[in-house]
């Protein structure tokens, strides 16, 4: 009897030290915007569907994420399960196979759902390699008690004249009201993302057919100057400083008469518990010059796996679960169908509840098909992308090309000598690339 029980007792002590399952921890590195910040105070309904995945999250300023998750994937170091990237990098590592192709999605995820062009964007050979969180184009947000105080009103698709005078016209520097607020933070998916496709609207282009720069051309000159003159006369303080958080938080607190930046902000400022001005907000298209292009780019922050996670199978359940309709109809829940996450499926568009609860719907959908990746600008270029060129070298040159622009905005430099130096620069590099024989 008490060889029974010592038994007995002996093999629940080896239960007991046996846990119930194998756990696994899935690293997520993110960038600080607050569709994400919000998705982490979502992720225990993902870890409740799924209890033996636990998810650490990395959330990082754009910037440093761009660069911290680039040099992990480009080293193989292996230290996130599921990455935060756009649309410039998914073709490019896709093609150095970097990223694990999305084609084990289940059945119910309905990538057909997908918006062509996001599906597009984040696919090769007519394979996705990242699912896209939300989608964006860009738009102007303004500020309709300034505008009518102005005596002005807002066309559905203003040109760069009306918003410069406008701008000019609702600017109350004594009240601290700046009648624009663009961003001037350097880096190639900050103030370049903004200027690239400002001086498509102007006509400008990174490169030529032969993969000259053509920063030495009179549509950059003309659109820096545009640009660093406007921030002078009615934009904000250090606004060499400020990216897309620093400009949603001026916005917010009344102190932006007009924002022309990503489609996802409007369900930030339109929430009264994150905005002052939440009652006084209308939207418009990107602006334009009269040639055809407006100043609106295309982006959708998407999640990937990279090639080297020992974890693929529990990254494609997190990535399934983050990307589906069904995480759409939590938020939906949670915060009310207006602050879903935007831009990526087609049966948001054509959900009532949603179109009546986002104002800003419509303008979203009409900014997103309006950008064109293959003909970005009104001349021809040899590269894909709108507010960039989808190439290796980009990161790297649109970074340094931020840096210039962003010290002519701060008057630490001239238009003409940031140009020159960017000139300079690009060409240096795309000759050590190959690119220019």
């Amino acid at each position: 009897m008490k060889r029974l029980i010592g038994a007995a007792l002996s093999a629940a002590a080896l239960l007991a030290a046996i846990p119930a399952f194998a756990e696994t921890t899935l690293t997520v590195a993110t960038v600080n915007n607050g569709d994400m910040i919000r998705m982490q105070g979502l992720t225990s309904d993902f870890e409740g569907k799924n209890p033996d995945i636990k998810v650490k999250w990395v959330t990082l300023e754009e910037n440093v994420l761009r660069q911290k998750v680039t040099t992990d994937i480009a080293t193989k170091g292996g230290q996130f399960d599921v990455l935060t990237i756009g649309t410039y990098e998914v073709p490019i590592w896709a093609k150095k196979d970097w990223l694990v192709a999305l084609d084990q999605l289940p059945a119910d995820y309905d990538v057909d759902d997908l918006l062509p062009k996001i599906r597009d964007a984040l696919s090769v050979d007519g394979k996705l390699y990242a699912a896209p969180f939300y989608g964006e184009s860009s738009m102007i947000m303004y500020r309709t008690d300034l505008m009518e105080k102005a005596g002005l009103k807002m066309p559905d698709s203003p040109t760069w004249d009306f918003v410069i005078d406008a701008a000019k016209k609702m600017t109350d520097k004594a009240n601290d009201v700046y009648g624009v607020c663009l961003r001037g933070k350097a880096g190639w998916g900050e103030n370049m993302a903004f200027l690239t496709a400002m001086s498509n609207s102007f006509g400008a282009r990174w490169f030529d057919e032969k993969w000259e720069p053509q920063f030495n051309s009179p549509e950059w000159k003309d659109t820096l100057t545009t640009y660093v003159n406007l921030m002078k006369e009615a934009g904000p303080p250090g606004a060499s400083s400020n990216g897309f958080n620093e400009n949603l938080a001026l916005f917010n607190a009344g102190k932006c008469g007009m924002w022309i930046d990503a489609t996802v902000a409007a369900s930030f400022v339109t929430n009264p518990k994150e905005s002052k001005v939440a009652d006084k907000v209308g939207f418009a298209l990107a602006p334009n010059k009269g040639l055809g292009k407006n100043a609106n780019w295309l982006w959708a922050w998407s999640l990937a796996i990279p090639a080297g996670s020992q974890k693929t199978e529990a990254a494609e359940k997190f990535v399934a679960w983050a990307t589906s309709k069904g995480y759409t109809e939590l938020v939906a829940s949670k915060e009310g169908w207006a602050n879903v996450p935007p831009g990526t499926r087609t049966s948001l568009y054509n959900n009532p509840e949603y179109t009546k609860a986002a104002a800003f719907a419509k303008m979203t959908i009409d900014s997103i098909n309006s950008a064109d990746p293959s003909h970005p600008t009104v001349k021809p270029v040899p590269y894909v992308g709108v507010q960039y060129a989808a190439i290796p070298e980009f990161q790297g040159l649109g970074t340094t090309v931020g840096q210039q622009f962003s010290a002519a905005l701060s008057g630490a430099t001239s238009v003409d000598a940031a140009l020159a130096a960017a000139q300079k620069a690009v060409e240096r590099e795309m000759k050590r690339a190959g690119y220019i024989k």
